[in-house]
């Protein structure tokens, strides 16, 4: 599959901007568990122009990762126009458009997802972002507003004349946020658009080869997108690739290899972001790295209020104790 000049393999799996989640240690994790594509957590057009520490930060790239992606949001042309041109300068290899977040504080101020509820506008920005900037562009979006309103098939076309070089395509409204089911019928009725030549990425609902192989044999997409199932979760990647690909080796974890990546990432994440955010952010990965195992609850429960680095590697090292005494 190629988006504009990147070549990505045949049927590739991409892991999904997530916003404290998809930083630097993490994508190269997942980069190294067979991610074909990252991209960085979303970045706000607004705070790149302002200089903002944060969002400056979020730029920082390393070379596992790649290819990467650098995600830019915003509802003002000028910063839009702006940010694409600083993301440039940080040298990812393409750089997409986040037309998709549902959450209230980026939605309601016309960013995001936001922007469904004004095609022209949304048409606009990607526009004047695809020439400001040499690298492909491309769009994360929704299938529209609500029920009431689900344009894809028509904003799709628009985003393609606009100059996108790809499409990723979340199946459900933003009035939906992340419950009930993605309807994949709507990103097939894109993908099998006559209108549409430029690559088509499912995203919703995608949580293991069952589900990966439907994606692409039943729907027809282009590639597929994974987000919430990844987090805590990066041998999602290889064992979708090996339901793909002959010949890919498969990743079933041990309770070993768990705990080893789940002490890499966050000895990584301390050393990208600091003790006291990295623990907090970790936080949110541990229902992932261990949902499975018997008994987890009360070490979940230690992790989740553990204060220092040391005590959670000492939560871990009693995890693997415990289990191992066990089996």
């Amino acid at each position: 599959m190629k988006i504009g000049t990147l070549q990505l393999p045949h049927r590739p799996v991409i892991l999904a901007p997530l916003e404290d989640i998809t930083d630097p240690p993490y994508r190269i994790i997942c980069k190294r568990m067979g991610a074909d594509l990252v991209y960085t957590e979303f970045i706000s057009s607004d705070g790149l122009v302002r200089d903002a520490g944060k969002s400056k930060k979020k730029l920082d790239l390393q070379a596992g990762e790649r290819p990467v992606g650098i995600q830019i949001f915003g509802n003002n042309k000028e910063a839009m126009v702006e940010a694409a041109q600083l993301a440039t300068e940080a040298g990812p290899d393409l750089i997409d458009i986040n037309w998709g977040c549902p959450v209230k504080k980026v939605a309601m101020k016309g960013a995001g997802s936001g922007i469904l509820l004004n095609i022209p506008l949304m048409v606009e920005i990607t526009a004047a972002v695809v020439k400001a900037t040499p690298l492909p562009v491309t769009v994360k979006t929704r299938l529209g507003w609500d029920d009431s309103s689900k344009p894809i098939v028509e904003v799709a076309e628009k985003l393609q004349d606009a100059g996108i070089a790809a499409i990723t395509i979340h199946g459900r409204t933003r009035a939906q946020l992340y419950s009930g089911k993605a309807d994949w019928t709507l990103i097939a009725a894109v993908k099998n658009n006559p209108r549409i030549y430029i690559p088509v990425i499912g995203n919703g609902d995608i949580t293991g080869p069952e589900s990966a192989l439907e994606a692409f044999g039943r729907f027809g997409v282009d590639g597929i997108m994974i987000g919430r199932a990844a987090v805590g979760n990066p041998w999602i990647f290889s064992q979708i690739k090996a339901a793909l690909h002959d010949g890919f080796q498969a990743v079933i974890p041990t309770l070993d290899q768990k705990l080893d990546v789940c002490k890499e990432h966050l000895l990584n994440e301390i050393e990208w972001k600091g003790e006291r955010q990295a623990l907090n952010e970790m936080r949110k990965f541990y229902g992932g790295y261990f949902s499975s195992l018997p008994g987890i609850k009360a070490f979940r429960s230690e992790l989740v209020t553990a204060t220092s680095v040391t005590h959670v590697m000492h939560i871990l090292d009693r995890m693997r104790e415990n289990f191992h005494s066990q089996g």
